[in-house]
């Protein structure tokens, strides 16, 4: 499945369950080990590890790989990496202390919400 494709999946596969504040940065001139990063919030543990559990599913679903889901237990960040898309799902608390998005030092311009990038 394409990069563009599996983006698309990802985001709808969030929008199911609620997920807030989706962003989708791309990170294909900044690391050769993904195309993107999607980060969004969610309210509670339970919806933090539903969100993961539907991205995985629809990624199956789908035909694509799944190589790894951490964080389930605890359930405040969870991160499903499907090999060119890393997403992290995260309750607001932990996603202000780690601020993702200005770790990879994104520029406005560079930076779109999760609709404005789907299909590109």
């Amino acid at each position: 499945m394409d990069t563009p494709a599996l983006q698309q999946l990802v985001v709808s596969a969030l929008e199911d369950i609620k997920a807030r504040d989706i962003e989708v940065i791309d990170t294909s001139r900044n690391t050769p080990l993904f195309d993107r990063i999607v980060v969004a919030s969610a309210e509670s543990s339970r919806q933090t590890r539903a969100l993961a559990r539907n991205v995985h599913d629809k990624a199956r679903e789908a035909g694509a790989d799944v190589l790894s889901i951490e964080g389930e237990d605890g359930g405040e960040w969870v991160l499903v990496d499907l090999g060119s898309i890393v997403v992290h799902i995260m309750q607001p608390a932990i996603r202000a202390h780690y601020r993702l998005e200005e770790l990879w030092n994104t520029a406005p311009a560079s930076r779109k919400p999760a609709h404005a990038t789907a299909g590109k």
